[in-house]
């Protein structure tokens, strides 16, 4: 299948829920195929907008850059059209240059650009880092605006005219102030993508903001509450969004929150307290106590997911 134009891909990302699959990893932490492969195919069943393959709950930044195109190609071919899919670049500009070159290269449709390495910059750096990747490749790119990579209304205008790859804003800051000051100033020039961590507790307010979609972790493991409540939000049902925070939402971020690093963590455990396979998590990552996961199953239990109506 050829890669999505930026105009299509753009529209695409903006009609429904998103997700990022888990990177599947055997024993010996190398990537396993086969169980990432069949975790698609059960994904792509599901009316999604976009897989976001060797994303943030994928595990990037622990990824090799031939991993990354592995993942991405099994991705992409797994899927076999029925969505689009996305792949990473990030950390410093020649090596984001590089991987958004070989998500090109293995049929993905996009690059989500993640904010470069730790160092600290100005406008003007952010600026022409998001350039240089753009200019690199034909895929459309959108912008992860968070930790040392935060861009101004201004920086993202001045991109947003002369890059006409340039299509997305996914947004982890949650600066209400901020992102209203960026949708007045661009307007539907890009597509608003929630990416604070979990997005289903700030879908309803920041569908206000002109986020129409946001990345759902719980999706690799609860595909149908997942769209269920995306459609609640999109049909502004206060009482069922509100629901389904307080009996499974909020429950299963208390267990997240225990430890840092747990986001991606708590998804796999989901997969195996479903009776699926999630495999383990590379280090600096831990995995979930026993406690921990005890706790997550009853959760799911005692919300009976899916159970969103």
């Amino acid at each position: 299948m050829p890669n999505l134009e930026p105009s299509a891909l753009a529209s695409q990302v903006g009609s429904g829920l998103l997700s990022f699959p888990v990177t599947h990893f055997d024993a010996q932490q190398e990537f396993a195929e086969d169980p990432y492969r069949e975790h698609i195919e059960w994904l792509s069943d599901y009316p999604v907008a976009g897989l976001f393959a060797a994303g943030g709950t994928g595990e990037y930044f622990s990824l090799t850059l031939d991993e990354v195109s592995q993942v991405v190609a099994a991705a992409v071919q797994q899927v076999n059209g029925r969505t689009a899919v996305l792949g990473p670049a990030g950390g410093s500009v020649r090596s984001a240059i590089a991987q958004a070159r070989a998500v090109e290269a293995a049929g993905g449709d996009g690059i989500l650009l993640f904010p470069p390495y730790l160092t600290e910059a100005g406008q003007a750096g952010l600026e022409a880092y998001v350039e240089a990747v753009c200019r690199a490749t034909r895929l459309g790119v959108i912008v992860y605006h968070r930790a040392n990579a935060q861009y101004s209304a201004e920086t993202l205008q001045r991109l947003a005219d002369h890059l006409p790859n340039f299509i997305g804003l996914k947004d982890g800051v949650g600066s209400i102030e901020q992102m209203t000051h960026i949708y007045s100033t661009l307007g539907d020039r890009l597509t608003y993508v929630g990416g604070l961590p979990t997005a289903e507790t700030f879908a309803l307010p920041y569908l206000e903001l002109g986020v129409t979609t946001y990345s759902s972790a719980m999706f690799n493991f609860v595909p149908e509450f997942a769209i269920d409540f995306y459609n609640a939000v999109r049909r502004r049902d206060h009482a069922a969004v509100f629901a389904a925070l307080r009996d499974f939402v909020h429950p299963y971020l208390d267990v997240r929150n225990r430890v840092p690093g747990y986001a991606v963590s708590i998804v796999k455990a989901g997969l195996d307290a479903v009776g699926r396979t999630g495999g383990p998590v590379r280090p600096p990552l831990q995995e979930l106590t026993p406690a921990d996961r005890d706790d997550l199953a009853r959760v799911i239990e005692r919300a009976a997911v899916p159970a969103l109506v």
